[in-house]
């Protein structure tokens, strides 16, 4: 039965997932500018982790009402109206002549943050559980895409010039047309998966988004993973220019290899690791390996070849994200499962304000080593979480 609904689905599941990857290439077109965007006008460091921050505090106060939002009204009208609101915030981005106007857009741009919380709802409801991971994980692979093209392409549109309105005008283009992908191309009433119930022990039982204590543990870890995250994707590029005398250019390079890393290890090898050690194996592996990598860089922050270890360090939180939200998507029921990955991208979204703010104090007194270890410690409350309280999650159909 499992598998005749998933072969049912499966052109749904490719067609969500060409959405997200649309949408998130022109999210990553302005990852490697923003560093550089800031100080050209007039910005600094701190205005680089308050621009991050301005993002992150808008989409932690609206995840969960797009998420409730597409409950009620529907997975694809929810999902239009958050791309075409993506697609404001970039023009605005993109007329900015100001340091405030950026702050303005970006503001936006994180009201805007609803399609990726809605499309992994809905990628959820289009999988059975025991394929929910994987369904995850290509979640993570439509994210590494973005993380190749959209970087490469920021960085190849901007080249030597000082304005960066364009990747913002093409950022915008992009979320036009997953729009109309998603408007044109996916059915008005998404049919769910008749295994989409679960089953925790001898029984199922109907529960909260919010009212077991699980959950709240669970919606930390996304705090604290993200808190990490976010506090190398805002180290990274001040590092490499101060250490290496990276530009913009190599900075969008290096997020597309990071993007590779993504799609190798969630396009693929994720599921097969999943069914031959365990979900939560895989999560303690990448989780340490995440809190190791970034304690290398601490130690030994100028040798040469230390940007690979932030390589590392991404390639152990991508294992991470995909089985989180597995986990996530299971422990309420399908018709709650909406505002549960808005949580999701809400907890998310705090962690995106705590962690530039974290690594930007760290470095403002202590410089990069305590900062780079600073982002190790976050971690470790993932490692912690992963080998007691996540226990409970074994007996869920995740594999």
């Amino acid at each position: 039965m499992a598998r005749a609904e998933s072969t049912r689905h499966s052109p749904l599941i490719w067609l969500v997932f060409l959405v997200i990857v649309i949408d998130l290439v022109g999210f990553g077109l302005v990852i490697p500018l923003l560093p550089f965007m800031a100080p050209n006008l007039g910005g600094d460091a701190n205005d680089v982790a308050f621009i991050m921050i301005t993002y992150a505090l808008g989409a932690a106060l609206v995840a969960p009402l797009w998420g409730s939002l597409s409950d009620r009204v529907g997975r694809r009208q929810a999902l239009v109206l958050a791309l075409l609101c993506s697609c404001v915030a970039y023009l605005i981005t993109a007329l900015a002549d100001t340091l405030i106007q950026v702050y303005v857009g970006r503001a936006v741009s994180g009201l805007a943050a609803g399609s990726l919380p809605i499309a992994t709802a809905l990628m959820a409801d289009l999988s059975p559980p025991e394929r929910r991971a994987k369904a995850m994980g290509l979640v993570g692979t439509a994210f590494g895409l973005g993380l190749i093209a959209g970087p490469v392409l920021g960085g190849l549109l901007t080249g030597d010039s000082q304005s960066f309105a364009l990747p913002f005008y093409t950022a915008a283009v992009m979320s036009i047309v997953a729009a109309g992908f998603a408007q044109f191309l996916l059915p008005a009433q998404m049919a769910k998966p008749s295994g989409y119930r679960r089953e925790i022990g001898a029984a199922a039982t109907p529960v909260s988004v919010l009212a077991p204590a699980r959950n709240k543990l669970l919606l930390s870890q996304y705090v604290t993973h993200t808190c990490s995250v976010s506090a190398i994707i805002y180290l990274f590029p001040l590092w490499v220019a101060d250490r290496f005398s990276w530009g913009p250019q190599d900075v969008g390079y290096f997020f597309g290899i990071v993007g590779v890393a993504m799609i190798t290890l969630q396009g693929g090898l994720l599921a097969a690791l999943t069914r031959a050690f365990g979900h939560l194996n895989v999560l303690r592996v990448g989780s340490v390996t995440f809190a190791l990598s970034l304690l290398t860089v601490a130690l030994a922050d100028t040798i040469s070849w230390m940007p690979a270890m932030i390589l590392v360090a991404f390639s152990g939180a991508t294992v991470c994200l995909p089985l989180l939200n597995a986990i996530a998507s299971e422990v309420v029921e399908a018709n709650h499962r909406g505002r549960m990955m808005g949580m999701t991208a809400s907890a998310s979204s705090i962690g995106r304000i705590i962690g530039p703010l974290y690594a930007a104090a760290l470095l403002s007194v202590w410089g990069f080593g305590t900062a780079w270890l600073g982002s190790a410690a976050m971690v470790l409350f993932v490692v912690l979480w992963s080998f007691t309280a996540a226990r409970q999650f074994t007996r869920l159909k995740l594999s």
